[in-house]
């Protein structure tokens, strides 16, 4: 076994084999002809908006599922990413708070996730204050990530770090840090994929005027995302203005089991105040035109200068019915449009969903004619975290007091999660794509977030073979590969996660990456696990599905 730091040959050459499971069970078709000109050449979201007026697309109650009225496609273990689309990007990603550490190092502030974790709410107790340390070992990480044959890598750069008062000074030290990491990837060929807000709000703005509640929160993101693209837009290409503002306002607004822990009763516990009827829309609005302010500004002055393209990256959990009743599929369908509509349909028509609309009524914020006129096509690409699916029940109960699962006319289904429940089917993804493609008029879609969590305490600290994993990746790659060959815009794909990270609330009780981190040694040791370097073989023109080898699967030797 390899222990301390992983060379970059060893990533290179070590022998890799894959779990030799069978290929997902899906309905097949006889072999059409496939997909045809699509590159990464930039298409803009008003092309979205005119297909849809073309194709007058009805809305369905319920999305097809592409991956069993769609294409075949080759034998997966013949698959390479040859087969991909030309330009089709294959990277992974972290976060900024999760992954930096240094948090009261070179004029960093805190986030409002530094006091939540510092008042002892995570999982376990633990902090990210160190984590996995990148802020002193990005060139050592951008060695693997070479090593691994990254075309991109996604991360976040924080706003506590770079302006620590929220607005105003520039933190010198924040500013070398960042450009310093964005040098280092273009030096060794890896695309810099920059989100501008991951979650990470400067406990300042929190503080003064109650960060997402309030509409100046718009004003100082805008600020704060300028500050980015004048000093990073001449060398990022790939930006992302907001990560799940889908899901936020729900963790920080409803339930209270994220910071600022806001809510009312019964719908959280311990919370600082709030009110869960109507502040999750409230802080989702702020979100939205925030987003449709940053992409404003840089398509007015950035981007005819600069040349990127700008988005945002929506968590795309997948909603079934838990039964086969009219209304549990009834349910199942407004509950994807409350999660992936409520962002999606302003971006795409201008306004919330009818649903939303109908259900939430006057608690939902509306959009004046200018601010729809901004948010509608206010994306070059749309991308999405995808990781489970979540069964739903129908709510036929009228309840006196309100949230937003309540709106939803849904037993909430994030009980799942909290009781272990969960399912990662792959065919979940081609669903999703399948609602883009039907719904939205097939956006360019990029999928930022996709992996598998294991816990230390099942697996131990340190965890070398995790050919599960590879089995995981795999077969959601031939799901997208599927989708792909089916006609959705899918432009790129980001493992979840790069390295092991403090994963927020379940801070170090889960890990999800390709590269393990010592998180008991000082030194935060990294070393490449088997399915970094099935990714390796996969990413230089092996397998998606390697043949099976003598030795033992993904040896690390």
């Amino acid at each position: 076994m390899i222990h301390g730091s992983t060379s970059v040959t060893s990533l290179k050459s070590s022998p890799t084999r894959a779990h030799q499971s069978p290929v997902i069970a899906t309905a097949r078709q006889e072999e059409q002809q496939p997909v045809v000109g699509r590159g990464m050449a930039p298409l803009s979201s008003s092309g979205v908006l005119r297909r849809l007026r073309a194709q007058a697309t009805p809305r369905l109650l319920t999305v097809l599922l592409a991956v069993v009225v769609g294409v075949a496609p080759r034998s997966a273990s013949a698959i390479t990413r040859r087969d991909f689309p030309e330009g089709f990007v294959f990277g992974a990603g972290s976060s900024a708070f999760q992954v930096e550490g240094a948090a009261a190092e070179d004029g960093r502030a805190p986030s409002i996730w530094d006091t939540f974790t510092h008042e002892g709410y995570s999982y376990d107790g633990s902090t990210a204050d160190v984590s996995a340390d990148q802020y002193h070992h990005y060139k050592e990480d951008v060695k693997l990530m070479h090593a691994m044959g990254l075309d991109a890598y996604r991360f976040s750069i924080a706003w506590p770090r770079l302006i620590p008062d929220g607005r105003g000074e520039i933190n010198a030290k924040g500013l070398e840090y960042y450009n310093n990491l964005v040098d280092e990837l273009i030096l060794h060929g890896i695309q810099p994929h920059a989100t501008i807000y991951h979650f990470d709000l400067p406990q300042v703005l929190q503080d003064e005027y109650g960060g997402l509640l309030s509409p100046r929160f718009i004003e100082d993101y805008t600020a704060f995302a300028e500050v980015c693209f004048k000093h990073f837009g001449d060398r990022v290409k790939h930006w992302v203005t907001l990560n799940e503002p889908n899901i936020e306002p729900i963790g920080s607004y409803d339930q209270g089991s994220q910071p600022p822990r806001r809510c009312s009763y019964p719908f959280g516990k311990n919370c600082t105040g709030g009110d869960s009827s109507t502040e999750p829309y409230i802080a989702a609005h702020h979100l939205l035109l925030a987003h449709a302010s940053a992409v404003s500004l840089y398509r007015n002055k950035y981007q005819p200068i600069q040349g990127g393209q700008i988005g945002i990256t929506l968590l795309g959990w997948w909603h079934e019915p838990a039964t086969n009743t009219s209304e549990d599929a009834a349910a199942a369908s407004r509950m994807n449009d409350f999660h992936i509509g409520w962002f999606m349909h302003p971006l795409v028509y201008g306004d919330y969903p009818p649903v939303m609309r109908s259900r939430v009524g006057d608690r939902l914020p509306r959009l004046s004619a200018e601010e729809s006129a901004r948010a509608r096509g206010s994306f070059d690409f749309v991308g999405f975290n995808h990781y489970l699916i979540l069964r739903v029940r129908s709510s036929a109960e009228e309840e006196e007091l309100k949230d937003y699962y309540v709106d939803a006319g849904v037993q909430n289904p994030l009980l799942a999660i909290t009781e272990g429940r969960v399912e990662s089917p792959p065919w979940a993804l081609g669903k999703l794509l399948e609602h883009l493609k039907v719904n939205y008029g097939n956006p360019p879609v990029v999928i930022h977030e996709n992996g598998l969590g294991d816990s230390p305490e099942s697996r131990g600290p340190i965890e070398y073979d995790d050919e599960y994993r590879s089995e995981f990746l795999q077969n959601y790659l031939e799901v997208l590969y599927q989708s792909i060959r089916n006609g959705s815009d899918a432009r790129g794909y980001f493992v979840w996660s790069f390295l092991d990270v403090f994963e927020f609330i379940f801070a170090y009780r889960l890990r999800f990456g390709l590269c393990g981190v010592d998180m008991r040694a000082a030194a935060r040791t990294r070393y490449a696990r088997s399915s970094a370097r099935w990714y390796a073989g996969f990413l230089r023109g092996g397998e998606l599905r390697p043949p099976a080898r003598s030795d033992r699967a993904y040896y690390v030797a």
